[in-house]
């Protein structure tokens, strides 16, 4: 029978056993959203979104290492790739979102002229910011396990700050898509057709979804390997694994190739698909 053991050195880098069970559960369903994902893809030929499928795969393996990680609580590397999967997948959620918007503001009439930001910065900028995350959160994840005394609880800080960066990015990404639908739906002559609403609202959904999930992990970082949120495996899967698997689901649902395959011309210049058409 399994039991909580410490390393080598008598450290234990689990506060919990993992549960075998819950792991196996969001593993099969994350290996689920990212079949799903691939299909659309292959079909669909959204390249784009093969960033967000990424994220899939690396949930579906986090999960699938927790598994494992059960009777292994005395070995290192299972604890940081697990972690580290986990930790680092919805920054590549966020970066799929990010390009979505641009294209969704590129696939309308005059879409430019109603974004603060232009299509073409808008991912350039909120991407870059994505991957300053993914390096920050990515460096100092496994310093705060292998990390003793005082630089744990610095290389706890860095995470944080990777964290405060993705929540910022989001802040300033929600303000900029709700400035172009704001400003879109006032000119009515353009905006007749729903599907481009129905696409900004998938993105209100999946950021929101996000942002919470990345709150959580600020304030579980901010409460230390002590803190209830560390010490507790419930609040992972309720505020980490349940709200990124949803957010998969919900993209999957509104799908960004339907927005062009009605509304854009393939045959005019100054839109682009969202999807591909097949030659």
């Amino acid at each position: 029978m399994a039991e909580l053991k410490p390393l080598k050195s008598g450290y234990y880098i689990w506060t919990y056993l993992p549960s075998q069970p819950a792991a196996a559960i969001f593993a099969i369903l994350f290996i689920v959203s990212s079949l799903a994902h691939i299909w659309f893809l292959v079909q669909r030929r959204t390249w784009f979104c093969i960033v967000l499928t990424i994220g899939c795969i690396m949930e579906a393996l986090g999960f699938a290492i927790r598994i494992q990680a059960h009777d292994n609580t005395d070995k290192l590397m299972p604890y940081i790739i697990q972690n580290l999967f986990i930790l680092l997948a919805p920054i590549f959620f966020a970066a799929t979102i990010y390009m979505t918007l641009s294209r969704v503001i590129r696939s309308v009439p005059h879409g430019a002229s109603c974004s603060m930001i232009t299509p073409q910065k808008l991912t350039r900028v909120f991407v870059t910011g994505d991957i300053l995350s993914l390096v920050i959160q990515g460096n100092s994840t496994p310093l705060t396990i292998i990390a003793n005394g005082k630089y744990a609880k610095y290389s706890n800080y860095v995470v944080m700050l990777g964290l405060l960066l993705q929540l910022v990015m989001f802040a300033v990404f929600g303000i900029t898509a709700m400035v172009f639908h704001k400003r879109y739906s006032r000119r009515s002559s353009l905006a007749g057709n729903d599907l481009w609403r129905k696409q900004i609202h998938m993105l209100y959904v999946v950021s929101v979804l996000i942002m919470v999930r990345s709150i959580y992990r600020m304030i579980e970082y901010a409460t230390g390997t002590t803190g209830y949120l560390m010490t507790h495996e419930w609040a992972l899967y309720l505020f980490d694994a349940t709200l990124m698997w949803i957010a998969t689901v919900v993209f999957l649902i509104y799908y960004p190739s339907q927005l062009a395959a009605k509304m854009a011309d393939p045959d005019d210049s100054q839109y682009i698909s969202l999807y591909p058409r097949k030659p």
